[in-house]
Order: C-alpha cells, then sequence, then structure tokens
C-alpha cells in the first residue's frame, strides 16, 4: 500500500481551506477542516440542533448535507491545484443513502479524480461512524477558471452594479 501524496501546493491548499470555512454559511452550519492529501479533502459537519430537519427524529437536513458535499468536493480540486483560482458547481448529482444518525457528526471525503484545463471531476462519500455506511454519495463536476478575481477578494466589477462600470 502506497503512501498518501501531499496537496500540490500547502499554502493554496491551507489558505482555501481556511477561507472556505470561514465563508459565512459554511461557519454558520460549523464545517470545519479535518485533512488534505493530493486528490483528496476530508471535512467534518458537526450536529447541531439548529441544522435538524426532521425535528420529530433530529436528522439533519438535506441541505447542509448537500453543503458538506459540495465544499468537500471543490476543496478536493485544491488539493491539485499549484496556484489559486476561482471555480464554481456545474453540476452535484448526490444519493441520499439513510438519514444521518441524531447528535453524530458527518463526515465527508471527496476525491477529485479527473482535473481538466476547464472542467474538474469529483466523487465524494458523506458517512458518520463508518465509512462503508455512508449517508450520501455524490458525483460532481466544477468549472475552473469560473472568474478572474482571487479567493478571498472582492472583484471591484463584481461590487458594481450601475452597469456605468464607474
Amino acid at each position: 500500500m502506497s503512501l498518501p501524496l501531499p496537496v500540490q501546493n500547502r499554502a493554496v491548499f491551507d489558505e482555501v481551506a481556511q477561507w472556505l470555512c470561514r465563508i459565512p454559511h459554511a461557519a454558520t452550519i460549523g464545517l470545519q477542516f479535518l485533512q488534505g492529501e493530493r486528490g483528496r479533502a476530508t471535512l467534518l459537519l458537526p450536529w447541531a440542533e439548529k441544522l435538524v430537519g426532521d425535528s420529530r427524529r433530529g436528522v439533519l437536513h438535506g441541505g447542509v448535507i448537500t453543503s458538506l458535499v459540495d465544499s468537500t468536493s471543490a476543496l478536493s480540486i485544491f488539493s491539485l491545484l499549484g496556484e489559486p483560482e476561482a471555480i464554481a458547481t456545474l453540476d452535484l448529482r448526490i444519493d441520499y443513502l439513510r438519514p444521518a444518525t441524531p447528535g453524530q457528526p458527518v463526515y465527508c471525503t471527496a476525491e477529485c479524480y479527473r482535473l481538466t484545463g476547464e472542467i474538474a471531476f469529483t466523487r465524494a462519500t458523506a458517512y458518520q461512524d463508518d465509512q462503508s455506511r455512508p449517508v450520501a454519495y455524490s458525483v460532481g463536476t466544477f468549472m475552473r477558471g469560473a472568474h478572474r478575481a482571487t479567493i478571498g477578494e472582492t472583484h471591484p466589477a463584481a461590487v458594481d452594479h450601475s452597469g456605468t462600470g464607474a
């Protein structure tokens, strides 16, 4: 069995992982970075009452699982990049296999299994205490170079809504 390879550019990956977990939505639901290696990333979603979608059973809302899967999938792409770049989710298909057990965190490990000049292809598994009993599986495609802005910065043109460019 071979050892995992380190991410392509540790500084870029760490910066994106921290930034991704500080985005207001991610921070609100409590996403936490756990680990990364070349082509793979793992995030954690802690169970919280405010994230419950079925109050009778205490089951997490599917939307927070979607956020976990989408964010982890995106981060797996950055493990392969030498420089920061903007990406956008083009398609994310999720098969929900079972409800997450109430009171337990949900982990997601994603893999970017193909990276082209324009598109990245990912697959991910959301699970709790046993990866062989997944909560959900997903496959996704992401567009590379979706915007010229640098990660974490606001591009001036993105703020101007007047149409005049001034």
